[in-house]
């Protein structure tokens, strides 16, 4: 019989923030489980899941009551091994058959196959298939075990384990209820609906009717369809107000997981509140009371708010004042910390951060703050802007670190700093930049303007990188608890985005030239390993971007150090690309590179520029001519960033190049004739990757 299967868990509250990922999980756990004992056929569109604070569920379509039969191929061993010379089963193979549970009487059963170079015995047993009376609690069980969960807690009496208390299950066979125990539960049709919009048992007859049911009981099982009726409700209330939501990372899928059946109702708080930086309240509201801050035209913070209720009634006004209410006391905090902060300058607050260890091998948080104030004011000189703004920038970029409100809310560092340096009456570009420093803090993430604040961002980055990874701190695997790939990313979406005429390596130098004589371990006056680092970080970052594998090695192959002009150069081979001579120029680049390579693991040989005296072929002379013509033509072109023209020019070299290694022997006796063709095949191997190593290309 073939008929839908729906498995529901109630429980106690689920944990909000890890409810969808419960669900999915749950559901791939179920559907896997069927699909492994050939229950199930493999079809995701037969699949659907269900979580809400209080249940998890999953409905599966077309689930056989018992699985075919199969057969299986069981190999043995070796003939050599299983039989004498006469045939007789050795004892090798008497145990095997024993330990396997396949009777003597089968022997005369087995094939003998070629299995490699050797013959070998195999069986074939036929399968029965399995009931799922049988196997679905195991598969239920086993399912649970396996949800991302770190903790799991026992109540009452049992042992019994699962992230919260469990109290009823259902477990159906098209309109069957299938048999079996789940942490103590016995499987029944039967659950219940919103703990105060609904009364009763709700009776399962059918997996069809299932979310159904449980809406005519006040719950919208989908989190998928519960999701979306609270962001149409939200829109809603907010056009009705003129208002538009703030955005709210995660926000609306962890409301999602903390109600069953959502109401939108509309808050509302003193305007004496606003005096307070909106970043405080927005925070306060979102992160504490799961509210959705509502902005104006302007983007300015509202007074009101939207509240998520789980209940619905016809007069709200109890719900709505009882909000009100829980959040004055975090926005009144919030008030108190912003007025005791402004009370003390940023500048004030330094000496406090030298108690503040930033890491036990790198100092203080001060200490740290004096680096990024050298090497802030070393790179605003190289982009030719104001330096002591720059100094100044950094030397105040963490004293927020110390003040009451970031205190409470890490996640307003910066952000505060810069409300407190204009009330401290510093430049707005000193205080635009203490904000902006950490930017970007994730990917898409807004960059820092200006030069002052891009300087202040990446004295922030590479102080960090340069400082981890020269005592040894490298990030391994997926580890990184000084988010340093993140730091990377930031420093290249600076240079590359801003875009900055910055060299990437004299960056680094500088960041690490900051630190005390002998703390870090240096090579060339870089971390080791740094260098790399930051560029497989920008493999990845232009991967993303959508760039040609072949055309970014081809690029970061030669260790750009001048970030800004990588996508320049990545514009330029992709024209390139188009040319009918690439591909051929691309590989005669690359015989050409061998060439060289294997010259020099033989001779050791340096290469002299070619001598035109020494010229014997017309190829080769045709070759040295037409090398003479483009390069300072290629050169002149690469000088002006003019990258897409020098390779353009590059692709004129084609027919001298086909005619060199179709008439001409560079490995000849005469040493003199030999070095100079080796000589020619140089200067013409500068000129092809005076812009990219086009020998990537195409492979």
């Amino acid at each position: 019989m073939n008929g839908s299967v729906l498995i529901e868990l109630r429980t106690e509250e689920l944990p909000p923030k890890a409810l969808s990922l419960l669900g999915e999980a749950f559901k791939d756990e179920i559907f896997n489980g069927l699909v492994r004992y050939q229950l199930s056929q493999r079809v995701p569109a037969n699949v659907s899941w269900f979580a809400t604070p209080r249940r998890l569920a999953v409905s599966i379509r077309e689930v056989e009551t018992t699985a075919a039969d199969r057969v299986e191929e069981l190999k043995l061993m070796p003939v050599s091994v299983a039989l004498d010379a006469n045939g007789q089963p050795t004892q090798a193979l008497l145990k095997k058959l024993e330990a396997s549970g396949i009777p003597v009487s089968e022997i005369a059963k087995f094939e003998k196959r070629m299995d490699g170079k050797a013959q070998a015995l195999f069986y074939k047993a036929t399968v029965k298939g399995v009931d799922l009376d049988a196997v679905l609690a195991g598969i239920v069980t086993q399912a649970l075990k396996k949800l991302p969960i770190q903790k799991v807690m026992r109540w009452g009496d049992s042992e019994d384990q699962f992230v919260r208390p469990v109290h009823s299950l259902i477990m159906l066979h098209g309109k069957r209820v299938v048999p079996g125990k789940v942490l103590g539960l016995t499987s029944s049709n039967k659950t219940l609906g919103h703990r105060f919009l609904s009364a009763g048992d709700i009776v399962i007859e059918n997996p069809e009717e299932y979310a159904a049911k449980l809406e005519a009981g006040k719950v919208i099982a989908s989190f998928a369809e519960r999701r979306a009726s609270i962001a149409a409700q939200l829109d809603v209330r907010a056009a009705e107000l003129n208002a538009r939501l703030n955005p709210a990372e995660g926000l609306l899928d962890e409301v999602t997981s903390l109600v069953e059946w959502p109401v939108v109702y509309v808050g509302e708080f003193e305007t004496d509140y606003l005096e307070v930086p909106q970043e405080c309240l927005i925070l306060t509201m979102q992160q504490n009371q799961k509210y959705f801050p509502l902005l104006d035209g302007n983007g300015k913070l509202m007074n009101k708010f939207l509240i998520v209720s789980n209940m619905q009634v016809d007069d709200p006004t109890n719900i709505v004042s009882g909000n009100a209410r829980v959040v004055r006391p975090r926005l009144s905090d919030a008030q108190f910390f912003y007025n005791q902060d402004r009370k003390h300058s940023l500048a004030s607050r330094l000496d406090r951060l030298s108690s503040v260890v930033y890491h036990n091998k790198l100092g203080s948080v001060l200490q740290r703050v004096e680096r990024l104030e050298g090497l802030a004011q070393k790179i605003a000189v190289r982009l030719g802007a104001n330096a002591s703004l720059a100094a100044r920038a950094a030397r105040l970029a963490k004293a927020d670190l110390v003040t009451d409100m970031v205190g409470e809310f890490p996640e307003l560092q910066g952000i505060m700093g810069c409300y407190y340096a204009l009330h401290d009456g510093e430049d707005a570009r000193v205080a635009e930049a203490i904000q902006s420093h950490y930017q970007p803090r994730f990917a898409g993430d807004a960059l820092p303007r200006g030069a002052i604040a891009c300087a202040t961002a990446l004295a922030d980055k590479l102080d960090a990188l340069a400082g981890f990874f020269g005592i040894g701190q490298i990030p391994t695997g997926d580890k990184d608890p000084f988010g340093l790939r993140r730091a990377a990313l930031g420093i290249l979406r600076i240079l590359m985005e801003s875009p900055l005429p910055l060299d990437l390596r004299e960056l680094l130098g500088d960041a690490a030239a900051g630190f005390a004589p002998g703390l870090l371990n240096l090579t060339d006056g870089l971390p080791a390993g740094l260098e790399d680092f930051i560029l497989d970080r920008l493999r990845g970052l232009l991967k993303e971007a959508g760039h040609a594998q072949d055309a970014i090695e081809a690029v970061l192959v030669q260790r750009p150090t001048r970030i800004d002009l990588v996508p320049a150069r990545l514009d330029a081979v992709r024209a390139f690309l188009i040319l009918p001579e690439a591909l051929a120029l691309a590989a005669a680049n690359k015989r050409i590179g061998n060439i060289l390579k294997k010259s020099e693991g033989a001779t050791g040989i340096s290469y002299a520029p070619p001598d035109a005296a020494l010229l014997q072929e017309d190829a080769e002379k045709a070759l040295y001519q037409r090398i003479q013509a483009i390069s300072p033509v290629v050169k002149a072109h690469v000088a002006n960033d003019a990258y897409a023209d020098a390779l353009k020019a590059l692709a004129s070299v084609r027919l001298e190049v086909d005619l060199f290694f179709d008439k001409v022997m560079v490995n000849v006796d005469d040493s003199s004739v030999r070095a100079n063709r080796l000589g020619l095949l140089k200067a013409l191997f500068d000129q092809l990757n005076a812009v990219a190593d086009i020998s990537k290309l195409g492979v």
